[in-house]
């Protein structure tokens, strides 16, 4: 009779079998929480990344919208302008002068390329409009239930965004009062569409959209949501937008948006539950999505812009797998190590001391071998990386100097695109009125129209000319630089903001042809922050004043921008130039502008000092290298 089989492993007792299945469950959970953790982790990763992202869409977004507005934020005052429409609000019942009032609205509307452009008498009722001659003309219109007329004041334009009632087009109304001196004679508008801006958000990676203070969609990059609501609409919501025609007895329904976590004020985690039939491509709209949202200035309207989560929650599940089978690995290196360390410590037990200490001493020494070669080898990594971190950090500076001249034109745009309106309305209207004067005969008034554009020409090509050569990229190289001249750049490049202020310039040179060897265009963009820095601390104060002093001494030349602001922190003075310092309120400022300007100004051979002067506010005094040379 056979004998039975042998077990390939002996049976473990009771015990020791319960305790290698506790061992094995305690396990398998660290693993489970090692992988929710990883993928909690690596979400939040995703979203802090993505926010970012989103957040420079959303300033692209923001700065076209905005441009696409102000283009066009003028042309109401235009309408004032005309003799004709101003006779047609004294005398809105003459024939001749309704005609000579249709037409000249309807060649200005042709001019400005507008959708259209009328004049609303104090009745509410449209008196005169480019498209007198067409089917859809206002002409007759009663408009008094439109918020523009209803709000329309002197000397400011009113904005609204609605399908209009007559043709059922879409546009954004601009409107203002026209009056002689505080008496309101009637209303100007003109209306613009924005289905171009719309339509340069179709192509973009993640939807876009532009909503109302009731939440209701008016442009958006997916069709589909377009006179949509984000959220169900209450009763006294529906009758504002009813009283007021905005959207032409659409049906506004939810576009199945559900908030599943709210990060902060203006941004969301949410949910849409199925896919838009009017979106292109291959981008769904459903899923998970994060929405950041920006209010837009001068209106009640929000910019969102949606970025899609499914690949990150994806990408999150992956990374958890993966920690969690590196966790079972580890674990079970461990438990091999664990095994293996008590079979060593059993074959030592059974040897002579003096074997054990010989062979823990070799231990030692190998151990500390190993420990000393990974240290040097480590050591020499450090250095290598610190050599090219050097390296780029040199590189970098230049581009940084560059990108803060770009950053600083972005500031500036907004007062240049000022400085701009004033003449291009200046020319609109004498073009206008020299087309006439000719058509009469009158040669004199003409000439003197024309006299008057050219120095108009002159001044913005001057406006622009100084920009462009700021936002030039510096060579480098160092020349004979005028003190004066300098200074006169910088004081024009922030001419918006010294005037909008007001702030006094007190600028006071020892010698008119003080001159220093450096790079012009890296010495503006220090003298620019400086200044801009000083205008923002005094921002808000009744009396704003700046001095700018130079004078030499031993070979240099020593310049002081002083302001009357509060001052710097006395305690923080010494981390004044440290990279991501500063001052101001969260998101006014980066904190780069000192640090890269004292290191321009280390470039140069000279040093950049920061305190604050006895009389009050901050004294930022810096020493550049004279120049004695001839030019």
């Amino acid at each position: 009779m056979p004998l039975p089989a042998a077990p390939l492993l002996p049976r473990l007792p009771a015990s020791r079998r319960l305790a290698f299945a506790a061992k094995l469950v305690g396990a398998l959970l660290i693993a489970v929480a090692t992988g929710w953790l990883t993928y909690l982790q690596a979400f939040e990763t995703a979203i802090q990344q993505m926010r970012g992202n989103a957040g420079h869409r959303l300033d692209l977004y923001a700065a076209s919208l905005e441009r696409e507005i102000d283009k066009y934020a003028r042309y109401p005052y235009i309408l004032g302008f005309d003799a004709s429409v101003v006779q047609l609000l004294r005398t809105p019942t003459d024939p001749l002068i309704i005609d000579r009032a249709n037409r000249y609205l309807e060649r200005l509307n042709d001019r400005i390329g507008t959708l259209d452009a009328y004049v609303v008498g104090k009745d509410g009722t449209v008196i005169a409009s480019s498209n007198w001659n067409h089917w859809d003309s206002f002409v007759g219109r009663d408009l008094s239930y439109r918020p523009y007329y209803q709000n329309a004041v002197i000397d400011r334009v009113e904005r609204f965004y609605g399908i209009g009632t007559t043709n059922r087009q879409p546009g954004y109304f601009l409107a203002t009062a026209l009056h002689d001196g505080p008496i309101i004679l009637g209303v100007a508008a003109v209306k613009v569409s924005l289905e171009q801006l719309e339509r340069s958000w179709t192509p973009a990676e993640s939807p876009a959209i532009l909503s109302d203070e009731h939440g209701v969609v008016m442009l958006s990059s997916v069709p589909a949501w377009k006179y949509g609501t984000l959220a169900p609409l209450d009763d006294v919501a529906r009758r504002q937008i009813s009283a007021t025609q905005q959207f032409n007895e659409r049906a506004l329904e939810p576009i199945g948006m559900q908030v599943e976590r709210e990060l902060d004020a203006h941004t969301r985690i949410v949910r849409f539950g199925h896919a838009s039939s009017g979106l292109s491509g291959a981008f769904a709209t459903s899923g998970l999505f994060l929405a950041q949202m920006r209010a837009m200035p001068d209106t009640p309207w929000n910019l969102t812009v949606f970025s899609d989560l499914d690949e990150a929650s994806n990408l999150a599940r992956l990374e958890a797998v993966l920690g969690s089978l590196a966790m079972v690995l580890a674990i079970g290196l461990f438990g091999a190590f664990r095994q293996r360390q008590s079979h060593v410590r059993e074959l030592l037990a059974a040897r002579e001391a003096l074997q054990r200490a010989h062979d823990h001493l070799e231990n030692e020494v190998a151990d500390r071998t190993a420990a000393l070669s990974a240290s040097n080898a480590q050591l020499q990594l450090e250095i290598e990386e610190r050599s090219r971190t050097e390296r780029k950090l040199r590189d970098a500076q230049s581009g940084l100097v560059q990108a803060g001249k770009l950053a600083g034109i972005g500031q500036l745009s907004a007062g240049l695109a000022h400085e701009l309106n004033q003449p291009l309305a200046a020319l609109a209207t004498l073009t206008g009125n020299s087309v006439r004067f000719l058509e009469r005969g009158d040669l004199d008034t003409v000439r003197t129209n024309l006299e008057r554009i050219r120095p108009l020409v002159e001044r913005m090509g001057n406006l622009t000319g100084e920009l462009k050569t700021f936002a030039r990229k510096s060579s480098g190289e160092t020349q004979r630089v005028l003190l004066r001249k300098t200074i006169d750049n910088t004081l024009f490049l922030l001419n918006h903001r010294i005037v909008r202020g007001p702030v006094a310039i007190d600028v006071r040179l020892a010698e008119p042809d003080l001159a220093v060897r450096c790079d012009p265009n890296r010495l503006e963009q220090v003298l620019i922050n400086l200044v801009a820095n000083a205008i923002d601390a005094m921002e808000g104060q009744p009396d704003q004043w700046i001095g700018i002093t130079a004078h030499q001494v031993d070979g240099l030349i020593e310049m002081t921008v002083h302001d009357h602001g509060p001052g710097l922190p006395i305690d923080r003075l010494e981390n004044i130039f440290e990279p991501f310092f500063t001052t101001k309120a969260p998101g006014l400022g980066l904190g780069l502008g000192l640090a890269i300007s004292a290191g321009i100004v280390r470039d140069f051979g000279g040093e950049l000092f920061a305190s604050n002067a006895p009389e009050g506010g901050a004294l930022f005094r810096l020493t550049i290298p004279a120049d004695k040379g001839t030019p």
